[in-house]
């Protein structure tokens, strides 16, 4: 294998560590903030929101995708008697995973020598 290929392999597997990791940070950032806007629409606030919204965070670890995320936060809203669609809910995960994308890549320093 020439060193040209073996650099451009390198280069493109450190790249999809970075994108993997950018996506993951992206995800758990989108979760805590729909965590905070599903708690404000619940009334819950301050700390109480924090803690709430790191379980939502939370919630995502049980399986891939978000109907994990969607599942705990409907059965919340309608456990509090909270009117909001799961359409509504699925809307606001969109919107808040570009927050998130921006967010993260504002305060994004990779790890690893792999990823320069």
């Amino acid at each position: 294998m020439s060193n040209s290929f073996q650099n451009r392999e390198k280069s493109f597997e450190a790249k999809q560590k970075l994108d993997a990791e950018l996506q993951f940070r992206a995800e758990a950032r989108r979760d805590k903030l729909v965590g905070l806007w599903a708690a404000a629409k619940m009334g819950i606030e301050g700390s109480d929101a924090e803690a709430y919204a790191k379980s939502v965070a939370v919630a995502d670890m049980d399986e891939p995708g978000i109907d994990d995320v969607i599942r705990k936060i409907m059965a919340d809203f309608n456990a509090r008697g909270v009117k909001v669609s799961e359409d509504e809910v699925r809307t606001e995960m969109e919107r808040q995973m570009i927050v998130a994308i921006e967010q993260v890549k504002e305060t994004f320093e990779p790890l690893g020598d792999d990823h320069n």
